[in-house]
């Protein structure tokens, strides 16, 4: 597990309804999509909110499921893998989000998964 880290990288962080906005379904939806992975939120300041950075074009961000898989199985809270995301990792040479909205996400999961 990840010590506690600082997000390096800003980020605008959306309520679910604001997330069910931009990608034009449901709070419903949305929160199903928290249960199953397919987004992050974080809760340590008040309602659970989302990273702008973890949507890409109207839509979750594709390869952030796999990685929030392989972060949960290596222990990760949301709120750490959250972090972790966000942060300026020297093995990647950026913040994980960033090399996954850039198509890199082999190299973040192997990267990821040395953390178990």
């Amino acid at each position: 597990m990840s010590a506690e880290t600082t997000p390096s990288i800003e980020t605008d962080w959306l309520s679910l309804p604001e997330v069910a906005d931009l990608i034009g379904e449901t709070t419903g939806r949305v929160r199903r999509l928290l249960d199953e992975q397919y987004l992050l939120a974080s809760r340590r300041e008040g309602p659970a909110k989302v990273p702008a950075a973890f949507l890409l074009d109207g839509a979750p961000l594709s390869s952030l499921r796999g990685t929030a898989i392989v972060l949960r199985d290596a222990g990760f809270t949301d709120d750490e893998a959250i972090d972790w995301l966000l942060t300026l990792d020297d093995t990647i040479g950026l913040a994980p989000i960033d090399a996954l909205r850039e198509g890199r996400k082999s190299e973040v999961r192997r990267v990821a998964r040395a953390l178990a």
